[in-house]
């Protein structure tokens, strides 16, 4: 019988230990470990890390259920609102995450219209979507090259050009496919056939000069010089940049013709496992110092005023990271569309890809 008790009582102690694990599924190189660790210690909490690096990973994984993840980082839209709308995520109990006010009102305000009913999501990180690039390479092939134009990229003779020291297309229909629609003078939400085979030509046309085709993955190749020109996250282009000791530092452009503005939104799953714990992480992260050590690390800006003072001045003040009025006045934020408009660019970026 003693050894029964014994047997019992450390059986209750492993799964109270396991009760108090959460798990984590985040963007590839999107967190400080440093913050991971502090969590822990503070808490007595355990993490386990989970990475993805494109948005259909993770909205696959979460709509087909028992993802068995506690905490999920989305992009507004379309990602986060479509979550949203299947109700796949959980409501907050923000009286459970009192640092909530420390974000910023007028950036809420901007992902409002992904989360109509409210209290869904919380703004991680933002940033924008542009080209990232190796100048000195580029002006090797092209000493006229204009930096500040998507035409450096997406005109066909420009791409042919620079295919030799390597092109790299973001890995997400998502991502691009806005882009390219503003670029082309269309709404960046729009669901019109003629504007959609319109974005096909524009890629199509430059298809055969990609290199590759890698979302975070591009850090690395812009580091190393395997990529003079990169369709980029704002973030990875500056952490490529910070890699570089010995060779070209990449460059981030936000192109004249404009440029997406995005927010990745920290929620919680709808059968997350341990949702109180989940929202105890979230308070813990909207710490104003642990904020700024996450855009340290990552360099992304946060939604945090506060964080401020904590901010490496090389993060506080590099205008890729945080947009001056002039740069902010290029940018622009997208909408959901319908299901259907949504299969109809999946479908496109599909032949795309596979050249075809």
């Amino acid at each position: 019988m003693k050894a029964f008790l014994v047997a019992l009582i450390l059986a209750l102690h492993a799964a109270q230990a396991q009760d108090r694990t959460l798990n984590v599924y985040n963007w590839t190189d999107y967190i400080d470990p440093e913050a991971l660790k502090k969590f822990t210690a503070e808490t007595g909490i355990k993490i386990n890390y989970d990475v993805y690096d494109s948005l259909e990973t993770l909205e696959g994984k979460l709509l087909a259920g028992h993802s068995g993840y506690d905490i999920v980082v989305p992009t507004s839209e379309p990602t986060f609102s479509r979550l949203v709308r299947d109700h796949a995520l959980l409501k907050l109990g923000l009286s459970k995450i009192p640092n909530s006010a420390n974000e910023d009102p007028a950036l809420l305000k901007k992902v409002a219209t992904s989360d109509p009913t409210g209290g869904h999501g919380l703004i991680y990180l933002w940033g924008t979507i542009g080209l990232a690039i190796l100048p000195d390479k580029l002006h090797q092939l092209d000493p006229a090259a204009d930096f500040q134009t998507w035409q450096l990229l997406l005109k066909p003779e420009n791409a042919k050009r620079f295919a030799p020291c390597g092109i790299t297309m973001m890995d997400s229909g998502t991502d691009v496919i806005p882009s390219i629609l503003n670029y082309l003078h269309h709404s960046p939400d729009s669901t019109s056939t003629a504007d959609l085979e319109d974005v096909s030509r524009t890629l199509m046309a430059i298809r055969p000069y990609i290199r590759s085709f890698a979302t975070s993955g591009d850090i690395e190749q812009l580091a190393s010089g395997e990529t003079c020109l990169s369709f980029s996250y704002s973030g990875d282009a500056i952490q490529a940049a910070a890699r570089v000791t010995k060779t070209e530092k990449p460059e981030y452009i936000v192109p004249k013709e404009g440029a997406q503005l995005w927010f990745d939104m920290i929620a919680i799953p709808a059968d997350a496992p341990h949702p109180d714990l989940a929202m105890q992480f979230i308070n813990f992260m909207l710490q104003p110092d642990i904020m700024a050590g996450v855009s340290n690390t990552v360099r992304y800006a946060n939604a945090l005023p506060k964080s401020a003072p904590f901010l490496k001045p090389e993060i506080a003040g590099d205008p890729a990271i945080y947009p001056p009025a002039d740069i902010q006045n290029r940018l622009f934020t997208i909408s959901a569309v319908s299901p259907a408009a949504e299969r109809a660019r999946s479908r496109m970026w599909s032949r795309f890809k596979a050249g075809n």
